[in-house]
């Protein structure tokens, strides 16, 4: 057996170990959605990320909250760390037993320098995964609308570097081949180079007339395509002023965009959403900012966690039969009381004859989840509107369980109405400390379009962590809120409202965006 062969079979017989490992992953072109399942595990189970400067930052949100980022830069024609560098923290970090994430953009074995660094990690005897990633060339091609490959049009593709090792001079390749191709030709990084790639194709032979697109910051929200031939694309890219990151697509195939076009006609194509609800309850929330076209901006503002004292709900799950009523006002209420109703061993059986309210759907199906019938869910998904919903109810004992601190009108409401609550913490919210340079740079560029809120919290939150110093940059962005007790929180504070749906749920708020 060849002694590299066996070499390598050795270092993958050791990826199953507890030492630690080199995992490198492909992070797709831009869209979180790109990211492959394969990729997301591992950044779940990731102590250490090198991250790139192309990654998108929502991809943070699949992390553990101990995992160590750390960013290397690697934008064209700027290094953030030198290679060695990069290659040195693999090592170092590897050997000391963590698992360590190479996230790179687009596929790292495409142009990047994936090889060079699985090679240096390999000869250090590391163990190593590497997890491919779709390419910016197929991945940006098809958001632009653009088939590289089409039976009557182009049966071949190329795919070329539009850069060089010090991005000055010359792209070192045989441009009298590239140019007697007659499929399609993808230059990937070569927009600062793009007139000299139309000067070499037409010297050696390229038509003028041969269709060109450039698809700038493809995959995102931001991103813009130009189209033009070879003959008149530098004279636009000119006026337009196209910069990286771009992609560049060379072929008769380009004439398809305006008929397969479809992400750049989604109805929220172009806007960038911030989503400030916590972690697990924002992806339905983020995908469907994705399947209508938004860029979502992660910046979750609350944290929930279990309370300073666990006795005053303990108290009332041991004795849940003496109670008339269960009211639930919020998903995590009903999360955090399941939990601990399984972790004291209490039976759920004890809910016989006890009336359950909740407000809002999604409450409503947690609890239902969990095999309780709901009895009572207002029209209107605020406190207000099931105080009016509960009848008949002096002399009865309700329990709410709920966040440490919350709105007192539902239990003052009911105990004027002549009933006896018990409201107990079952979870407190806390600020997590999310960093802000990446908010502050969109903000401050204009590049955030709506901000969304959807309770109280997360108002009074997101202006604690963002600070005095963003608010002029926040009251010159849309505020969209979900009912009107935050409306009235965020106009408190100062910020003018600009879309509140009819319905106070998720649902509605981003079909009020939408249609805004």
């Amino acid at each position: 057996m060849n002694s590299q062969i066996s070499q390598t079979i050795c270092t993958h017989k050791m990826v199953d170990s507890n030492k630690g490992k080199v995992v490198l992953v492909g992070a797709g072109p831009g869209d979180v959605g790109l990211l492959t399942l394969s990729g997301k595990q591992w950044l779940q189970k990731a102590d250490v990320i090198l991250y790139d400067h192309l990654v998108n930052p929502d991809m943070v949100r699949f992390t553990q909250k101990s995992a160590e980022m750390i960013y290397v830069g690697k934008k064209e024609g700027v290094a953030s760390m030198e290679q060695e560098q990069i290659n040195h923290l693999l090592i170092s970090k590897a050997r000391e037993g963590k698992i360590v994430i190479r996230l790179k953009g687009g596929d790292p074995f495409l142009f990047g320098r994936g090889g060079e660094e699985i090679q240096a990690v390999q000869k250090a005897g590391i163990p190593f995964i590497i997890v491919p990633g779709v390419s910016s060339v197929t991945g940006v091609a098809a958001y632009a609308g653009i088939p590289l490959t089409h039976r009557h049009l182009s049966s071949t593709l190329s795919i070329i570097t539009g850069s060089n090792e010090k991005n000055q001079g010359d792209i070192h390749i045989d441009w009298e081949k590239i140019a007697a191709r007659s499929g399609t030709l993808v230059f990937l990084m070569g927009a600062r180079k793009l007139p000299l790639i139309v000067e070499k194709l037409m010297k050696f032979g390229k038509s003028p007339d041969t269709p060109i697109a450039v698809v700038q910051w493809g995959t995102t929200a931001r991103q813009k395509t130009w189209t033009g031939t070879l003959g008149t694309i530098v004279e636009i890219s000119e006026k337009d002023k196209i910069s990286p990151p771009a992609l560049t697509i060379i072929g008769e195939v380009v004439s398809l965009k305006p008929i397969i076009e479809w992400y750049e006609h989604l109805p929220l194509f172009g806007k960038t959403v911030l989503v400030t609800r916590k972690g697990d309850q924002a992806e339905s929330m983020i995908d469907r900012l994705r399947e209508l076209g938004a860029e979502p901006f992660f910046f979750p503002v609350i944290e929930t966690v279990a309370p300073d004292d666990w006795s005053p709900l303990d108290n009332a799950l041991n004795n849940l039969s003496q109670y008339d009523g269960l009211i639930f006002t919020s998903v995590n209420g009903v999360r955090f009381f399941a939990e601990r109703l399984k972790a004291i061993e209490q039976d759920i059986r004890e809910l016989k004859g006890v009336r359950v309210y909740t407000i809002g759907p999604k409450t409503a199906e947690a609890v239902r989840d969990l095999g309780i019938r709901v009895d009572v869910v207002p029209e209107n998904f605020v406190a207000e509107s099931l105080i009016e919903s509960i009848k008949n109810i002096k002399g009865q004992r309700f329990l709410l369980p709920r966040a440490k601190v919350a709105r007192e009108i539902l239990p003052e409401q009911l105990r004027e109405m002549g009933a006896t609550i018990d409201v107990v913490p079952a979870y407190q919210t806390i600020l997590p400390s999310p960093s802000v340079d990446a908010l502050e740079k969109r903000l401050k560029e204009g590049s955030i379009d709506v901000i969304t809120f959807t309770s109280s919290s997360t108002v009074t939150n997101f202006l604690t962590l963002t600070g005095k110093k963003l608010l002029p940059e926040i009251k010159k962005t849309k505020i969209a809120c979900i009912g009107p007790i935050t409306a009235k929180t965020a106009q408190d504070a100062g910020l003018n409202v600009d879309i509140m749906p009819d319905q106070y749920t998720v649902s509605s708020l981003l079909d009020a965006i939408e249609n805004h």
